[in-house]
């Protein structure tokens, strides 16, 4: 991950402050309609290993959560065990999708007072929670739709997860990682002519900034269009883009997710692995499926790239996408959505010394995306 550069000419004492400073995604929550078999499939498909759980037994009246993790990457899955309330409700509008991408911070109380009184939504007052194994304090704000950041503070706390929850494990039922890291950057879609007002949310609120933009011209086809700007908080570790929908023919990817999930929400998220053919590979063999791209985007490759570490006949097999910036390349390669609405998919991203996101890869990932729209009576 990269960390901070402070501006040429400036001192210590004229720097900005990072009102803000974040040590990176703690973990990403998702409300789902079955949180246990939603655990299997990531168990399974992408090689989370269990963690801990939270319900019935160990308190929670109204739901069931199952905390995975792999290397430094924490999904929790959450239930509802009612007909009603906010995590039904939240299910029964979206599907499957991301609720909380929770932030880690050295202090939780002071995340919340500097971006509420900056104008952030209050989502949760800072609370103190614990249990034998010590004490967390979280708190949070509302951010795009229904999504929220929670901030949490965890250096007093020694347990498996959160307090409220215990450990689990199921040693039957083994499999091995995949080689996934850790959040490389979450991607959000907002609404006709809504990116710069989360853009300046992010930037006044949270002291991020906009450190890449494109717009319809650099993210288009014969069809569809759609713009984005890329907002990161100071020292790097948190990258989140914002996409929205651009004027085109036909129905944009973004436009199809918002009417799927019935709002704003987290198109994808971002997986970091440090071997990409070997994490896909096994990925496909679990059953995850994949975007293709035609055989004739490998043709000429390397005078587009320069020269890689990759052999091509892996990445051509596998449909992985190499590009280049000045400070290195990146491989990546994008899920088909995982669940049955459109919307939620992942990407598995490589970086070898880049700091982009894959410009120069837009145009064929999209016409890719636009196939599966096609398949869909969606574009």
């Amino acid at each position: 991950m990269s960390t901070a550069v402070q501006p040429k000419g400036a001192t210590a004492s004229t720097a900005p402050v990072d009102f803000l400073p974040l040590q990176g995604t703690d973990y990403v929550e998702f409300y789902v309609g079955n949180a246990k078999q939603a655990a299997h499939y990531y168990r399974t498909a992408f090689g989370f290993q269990p963690l801990a759980y939270a319900g019935p037994e160990t308190g929670m009246r109204d739901r069931a959560s199952y905390a995975l993790r792999q290397q430094k990457l924490t999904f929790v899955f959450t239930t509802p065990l009612h007909e009603t309330g906010p995590i039904a409700d939240h299910v029964r509008r979206h599907g499957d999708g991301v609720k909380f991408l929770a932030l880690r911070v050295d202090d939780a109380t002071s995340a919340w007072n500097e971006t509420t009184r900056r104008g952030g939504r209050s989502y949760m007052e800072p609370t103190r929670i614990q249990d034998d194994h010590g004490a967390c304090v979280l708190s949070g704000i509302h951010t795009y739709g229904e999504t929220v950041h929670l901030f949490v503070e965890r250096k007093d706390y020694k347990g498996a997860f959160l307090p409220g929850y215990r450990p689990w494990s199921t040693p039957y039922f083994q499999t091995p990682e995949t080689g996934l890291k850790y959040v490389d950057h979450c991607v959000g879609n907002v609404g006709w002519n809504q990116m710069n007002t989360w853009v300046s949310f992010y930037e006044d609120v949270m002291g991020f900034r906009n450190i890449l933009s494109f717009d319809d011209n650099d993210i288009s086809t014969e069809y569809s269009a759609l713009m984005s700007k890329v907002m990161s908080n100071g020292n790097g570790f948190v990258k989140f883009p914002i996409n929205e929908p651009a004027e085109g023919k036909k129905k944009s990817q973004v436009e199809e997710y918002l009417e799927f999930y019935n709002g704003e929400g987290v198109q994808h998220v971002a997986l970091a692995t440090d071997d990409i053919v070997r994490t896909v590979r096994d990925l496909r063999n679990r059953g995850v499926e994949f975007l293709q791209v035609p055989p004739s985007y490998y043709d000429d490759l390397l005078s587009r790239v320069g020269a890689i570490d990759e052999s091509i006949d892996p990445l051509r097999e596998l449909g992985v996408l190499v590009d280049r910036d000045d400070e290195g390349y990146l491989l990546q390669i994008f899920t088909k959505p995982v669940e049955d609405r459109p919307t939620l998919f992942f990407e598995i991203i490589q970086r070898k010394g880049a700091k982009s996101f894959g410009k120069g890869n837009f145009k064929a990932l999209f016409e890719a995306i636009e196939r599966e729209q096609a398949t869909r009576g969606n574009l």
